[in-house]
């Protein structure tokens, strides 16, 4: 049997994209040329699994434009704070088919006069040589796995917050989002036929430091990953310098200025100790994990080598007593 794919990670995105020095256009350049989280060709999600497929030279060039001058990209995401990574995602996404020509209708919402939203598609986009629509449904997710994989139920990747799995999500997108274009409301509101409807996942996956990352069906086998550790058990992970990444730059490998200036939009590098003791002070009033990239200093840039969640001792039996409870599935 052929060996599996090298898995990706920051080496691989800084190796390509490392050029790239506006956080936005990195953020765009990883959503187009990151691995699928799932597999698109494995039967299990029976096609309805989209891809972008491998970028071209012609959007590489456009991103290399867009870093030089990135008013259009800035213009289109206007000066509103984004609290939701998804959504910001989302837009830019949006800007990408937008510019390429492919956009029929974003955020569009489907109502009943009486009864309120029926829902709304992500994306409607034009499919080339046709007339007809595909409706495009967009996420990007950041699991955790605890225990052993559940291969086709993924209710063992759980979102680091404990309120979310991959499972619930895709069983969400499919019986109900990717339905949409059924509804009678639905189908007079598109600007065309809808003949097509999938879903668009991006996103990490996150294991045990000190488990094996297990090859799961339906997720692909070159996915972007990382690891995560207890509190306790980051006292001994490598690495010398650390960043908590804020939220909206959890999408691609962090580069970071070494030089910082006062109104820079990503924290200071921390040592161990340093780190351990932010840490410690901020899981005594959230439990929620934080996410924290190790990063190494490249000729005058803070490049991001792995990155991990860093959660609470208790995560875990946090994680089964929802699963006892009913608010996880089991």
């Amino acid at each position: 049997m052929p060996k599996p794919p090298m898995p990706a990670d920051a080496r691989t995105f800084h190796r390509k994209w490392g050029h790239l020095a506006r956080p936005h256009v990195r953020a765009l350049a990883w959503l187009l040329d990151s691995p699928d989280l799932l597999d698109p060709n494995s039967p299990h999600w029976q096609g309805r699994i989209a891809t972008l497929g491998p970028i071209s030279p012609a959007v590489a060039n456009w991103l290399d434009d867009l870093d030089a001058d990135p008013s259009p990209l800035d213009a289109a995401l206007g000066a509103r704070f984004y609290s939701r990574l998804g959504l910001y995602a989302e837009k830019l996404m949006a800007f990408y088919f937008a510019q390429h020509g492919a956009l029929a209708a974003h955020g569009l919402q489907v109502r009943d006069g009486k009864n309120g939203t029926i829902g709304e598609f992500d994306f409607l986009l034009r499919e080339e040589g046709s007339e007809n629509l595909l409706h495009i449904e967009f996420a990007t997710k950041f699991y955790l796995l605890d225990g052993d994989p559940d291969s086709g139920n993924y209710n063992r990747l759980v979102g680091p917050n404990l309120a979310d799995t991959l499972g619930l999500k895709m069983r969400k997108i499919f019986n109900a989002q990717l339905q949409l274009s059924q509804h009678p409301i639905a189908q007079t509101i598109a600007p065309a036929p809808v003949t097509k409807a999938q879903a668009l996942v991006k996103g990490w996956l996150f294991y045990h430091a000190t488990e094996p990352a297990p090859q799961i069906e339906g997720i692909s086998p070159d996915h972007c990953r990382g690891h995560w550790r207890t509190l306790s058990e980051q006292a001994a992970a490598p690495g010398e310098l650390f960043i908590v990444m804020p939220r909206l730059q959890w999408l691609a490998p962090l580069r970071t200025p070494l030089a910082r200036s006062e109104n820079a939009p990503t924290p200071a590098p921390l040592a161990r100790a340093e780190l351990l003791d932010v840490l410690a002070e901020k899981f005594i009033a959230d439990a929620n994990p934080v996410l924290v990239a190790t990063v190494r200093d490249e000729t005058g840039w803070l490049e991001e080598v792995e990155r991990g969640f860093v959660v609470p001792d208790g995560w875990r039996a946090r994680a089964q007593a929802r699963r006892s409870d009913g608010a996880l599935p089991a």
